[in-house]
């Protein structure tokens, strides 16, 4: 008998069978999963495509449109005397913004000068490869938190300056915020240089090895990222977080093929050199981008189509700042959503290149005025084509009606469904004959009491608690009385950049 059941063991394990029908729900979703990690990388540099080329329409805004900008608000100051003042303001707020972020550049431009990038070159040059390595990382750290910390700083500037004066006064003056926003644009720019140096440094090293390490330290981002919680709004933030430092990563690497280019006397024998390793660097900010998503949207079980989401989120922002009832500038905008802040980047950028590239003869003129019109042009073509697009997204997304009824902040005692109806009553948006909204009008001026209507930012409550522990603490404490549970991807901006992780 023992010998008959050994045989019978032996025959039904050989025999055994099962059927993957009696549990299909559970393979079935096995396979959506390998489906969306398949469909992550395309939809993700979907995403990333569309980002850059709102950040490079930021950045380009810079250098084209704000001096041309700056100019006429001047000329309108300067003249204003000839046509009489017709209403209360010397200049829009929109003018006085654009006049303070030129007046920044200029004076941070000169500031510059007196930062020797030689002697921070050899500095840097001298250090071991491990230090190198640490000082490598703590400027990204820094990095994000200067970002987080900037745009308050420029946002209260901007609205320190154009507060409306009869109100009464609550801040120190536009003296001291104008300082500390030059302050912060001089040290961020410092801050930015010193990374394009120490990459220089990497690139320059004969054996590779320090550029190897910093490549190398984007890999241990993915196991910082991967196995925390993250729910759709933390995954917007982290992408927004992405765009913002892949851009920033392509501008340094242009700024070391100047200054390596200067140094080998513009030898194009050289770029050739240096490409190999340009394309080492971009290739692993790619992988690691993919490897990141791919996985932190396989443990949160979240589907790929959310990055068209995002990007249909982005893309409304852009549309809705060409309203006639727009409040902010889009590249102020792009600056809050992503913590992409173009002043500092603009300002080393263009201290790196005037120090490069030197301009004699009036041929060499002629070339730079070429060139201005030729951004001008990329800058029109590159809005024209992203307005498209957005629009296009924006469609897709069916967010039109938002376009037409904005989020509103519900107040204290007044329901939403009121304040709603308060704001189409007192505000037109005019449209064409097929119901559209105009994108390309200037802003109509605002009545004293609706700035308490306009779409206010939620940032600070932003994602502080788990969803189900807010509820419980929201009926203890007054205080978080005004978060909600959960919040529209239109709400969630980029004050604070290191928001995006949950323990």
């Amino acid at each position: 008998t023992e010998n008959l059941s050994l045989l019978r063991f032996i025959s039904a394990e050989l025999t055994r069978g099962y059927f993957l029908e009696h549990n299909e729900a559970k393979y079935t979703e096995r396979r959506e999963r390998v489906y969306t990690c398949m469909r992550i990388p395309k939809e993700l540099e979907k995403l990333m495509f569309f980002g850059i080329f709102l950040c490079l329409d930021a950045f380009l805004y810079v250098f084209t449109l704000l001096p041309l900008r700056v100019f006429l608000a001047m000329f309108r100051f300067i003249t204003l005397p000839c046509y009489g003042l017709r209403d209360r303001r010397l200049l829009q707020p929109a003018q006085v913004c654009d006049i303070l972020k030129g007046v920044i550049l200029v004076i941070c431009y000169f500031m510059m000068h007196y930062v020797d990038y030689s002697m921070m070159y050899h500095l840097i040059r001298g250090q071991s490869v491990i230090k190198l390595y640490i000082i490598y990382n703590m400027l990204e750290v820094a990095d994000r938190l200067i970002s987080s910390f900037g745009q308050d700083i420029l946002d209260a500037l901007y609205w320190t300056a154009t507060e409306p004066k009869e109100r009464k006064r609550a801040h120190i003056g536009v003296i001291p915020h104008f300082l500390m926003a030059v302050l912060y644009v001089f040290l961020h720019a410092i801050l930015i240089m010193v990374q394009a140096t120490t990459l220089n440094v990497a690139f320059n090293s004969h054996n590779k090895s320090l550029l190897t390490i910093m490549m190398s330290n984007n890999f241990v981002e993915i196991k910082g990222s991967v196995f925390k919680k993250f729910e759709k709004n933390n995954l917007f933030q982290m992408s927004n977080s992405d765009i913002k430092e892949r851009f920033t990563n392509y501008v340094l690497l242009l700024i070391v093929c100047l200054r390596n280019m200067e140094q080998f006397s513009w030898n194009p024998d050289h770029l050739w050199v240096l490409f190999p390793d340009v394309c080492m660097v971009v290739a692993s900010e790619i992988a690691v981008d993919i490897v990141k998503h791919a996985f932190i949207t396989k443990f949160n079980d979240i589907t790929a189509d959310v990055y068209s989401e995002y990007r249909a989120s982005l893309a409304f922002d852009l549309v809705s700042s060409r309203q006639k009832n727009a409040y902010t500038d889009y590249s102020d905008s792009v600056s809050r959503r992503m913590g992409f802040i173009p002043l500092p980047l603009a300002v080393l950028l263009i201290r790196v290149v005037t120090s490069s590239i030197k301009v004699q003869g009036v041929l060499a003129y002629v070339c730079v005025v070429l060139f201005y019109c030729g951004l001008i042009s990329l800058k029109v073509l590159n809005s024209i084509v992203l307005l498209g697009k957005s629009c296009e997204y924006v469609k897709e997304a069916k967010m039109e009606e938002k376009l037409f009824n904005p989020v509103l902040t519900t107040t204290p005692g007044k329901p939403a469904g009121k304040q709603q109806g308060t704001f189409k009553s007192s505000q037109g948006i005019s449209t064409d004959e097929n119901g559209s909204t105009s994108v390309t009008s200037q802003p109509v001026h605002q009545k004293d009491n609706m700035p308490s209507l306009l779409v206010t930012s939620n940032s600070d409550q932003f994602l502080t608690t788990p969803d189900g522990e807010e509820k419980d603490i929201s009926q203890d404490s007054s205080e978080l009385k005004h978060r909600s549970a959960k919040k529209d991807l239109l709400e969630i901006d980029r004050f604070t950049i290191c928001g995006n992780r949950i323990d």
